[in-house]
């Protein structure tokens, strides 16, 4: 994956999900400035790194399905009942994006309407 395409990412994650480049970092464990020159191409994002950015922009995608940015910001870092009261900001930092994706699917398919 390109510089370009990183960048594209980093910026489709931050205008659906109202999301700066600080809570990018911390959902991904690494630091703002990393963020920033993975922008600006001066870098690229560890393999590791790279498989949790598009899972993350995975979601952010799905959640627009639902909310407008602000909102989808807002559910992502508030804990979340279906989530036994975990925020998906939290399960996401500790790997476990599947999960997420599965509650999301369940709003998507109607489960919890």
């Amino acid at each position: 994956m390109n510089a370009n395409a990183i960048a594209s990412k980093l910026e489709a994650i931050e205008r659906k999900c109202a999301m700066r480049s600080v809570d990018v970092a911390s959902l991904l464990g690494t630091w703002p400035e990393t963020v920033s020159r993975w922008k600006h191409g001066k870098s690229f994002p560890h393999p590791h790194t790279q498989k949790a950015l598009l899972g993350l922009e995975y979601v952010v995608d799905l959640l627009g399905d639902f909310y407008e940015p602000q909102e989808a910001r807002l559910w992502l870092f508030s804990p979340q009942k279906r989530l036994g009261g975990a925020t998906p900001a939290a399960l996401i930092q500790q790997g476990r994006i599947d999960e997420v994706v599965a509650i999301l699917n369940q709003l998507r398919d109607g489960v919890y309407r």
